[in-house]
This record gives structure tokens, C-alpha cells and sequence, in this order.
């Protein structure tokens, strides 16, 4: 007999679960914390201060959602196994695009770059596929949309960034 839902902002919670909703809370916070600080850092100029900071905060908000993800999606086991690898996906890539910048890589930037970008977007797309059908706008999209709208937006910025950032350029290696 399955759990009963409780239904917060319109969005169904499919436990009432104490442990549950306490581990969601957390989820939540940090995953507010991962939109906000990656924007900061992906509209910030890539210099000492406020990119760096902002980065970090991204990195440690996705390690929360990381292991809270994985709570989660333990505690569903197996509604919620594609939600388990796109969390996943979203860290190995967040956490190579830090390696990459931290280590100081030969050609760094072409791996931050990506690494950061499609950590971000599969982030996005883990929430819009969990949320998305509960959601006022998200709601009337085909779920094509939902899997595949965060990468038709971010993969061109990623691109973009590569082809135009001076770093970038900098990086590539010359004919």
C-alpha cells in the first residue's frame, strides 16, 4: 500500500515520513543554494573574488545535494533511480570541473568549463523532471521538454563560453 502524499506549494511530497521530509528540507535549501550561487558565478567576472567564492559555495551546496539526493533516492528506491543518475552525473562533472581549475590542468579551462556547465544542467534537469508536471509553466510541456529543455539552453552558453571566453581561447592549442 503505497505512503500517502503530502502536498506542499503544489508540488506532491510522496512521504509524510519525518526522516523523509527532514532530509527533503535539506535538499531543498541546498539546491536553492546551487541555482543561486552557479548563477552568480556564471555572470561574475572570472577573476579572484566573487567567481571563486561563488563556485565553491555551488561545489559544497552539491555536495548537500549529492548525499541528500542519495538519501532520498534510497529511501524510494527504484521510483527514484533516474533521479540517482542524474544527481550523480551532475557531482562526477562538478567535481571534475573543480579538479580541473584547483589542479590547475594544462588547458584547464576546457575542462571547467564543461565540467561546471553540465553540472548545472543536469542539476536543473534532475529538478525539472522530479517538479516540472506539478509546476504552473513546466506543466503544459511535453516531457521531452523537461529532459531536454536545460541542455538546449546551457549546451550553446557552454560552446559559446569555450569559442569566446579569453581563457578559452588562451587554452586551445594554435595550428
Amino acid at each position: 500500500m503505497p505512503e500517502p502524499a503530502t502536498v506542499i506549494l503544489g508540488i506532491p511530497i510522496p512521504s509524510t515520513s519525518p526522516l523523509f521530509l527532514s532530509v527533503l528540507l535539506v535538499h531543498v535549501i541546498a539546491g536553492l543554494g546551487c541555482v543561486l550561487s552557479g548563477l552568480v558565478a556564471m555572470l561574475s567576472e572570472k577573476k579572484v573574488g566573487q567567481h571563486p567564492t561563488s563556485g565553491a559555495i555551488y561545489f559544497w551546496c552539491l555536495v548537500v545535494v549529492t548525499v541528500s539526493m542519495a538519501t532520498l533516492s534510497i529511501m524510494r528506491w527504484p521510483a527514484d533511480t533516474h533521479l540517482m543518475i542524474l544527481g550523480l552525473l551532475s557531482f562526477v562533472a562538478g567535481t571534475v570541473g573543480r579538479a580541473a581549475r584547483r589542479g590547475v590542468w594544462r588547458r584547464w579551462v576546457l575542462w571547467h568549463i564543461p565540467g561546471m556547465g553540465a553540472s548545472y544542467i543536469l542539476l536543473l534537469t534532475a529538478f525539472y523532471v522530479d517538479n516540472g508536471p506539478n509546476l504552473p509553466f513546466w506543466r503544459s510541456l511535453p516531457t521531452a521538454a523537461l529532459w531536454w529543455g536545460p541542455s538546449l539552453i546551457g549546451l550553446p552558453l557552454i560552446v559559446w563560453a569555450l569559442v569566446h571566453h579569453p581563457l578559452a581561447q588562451r587554452s586551445r592549442p594554435r595550428p
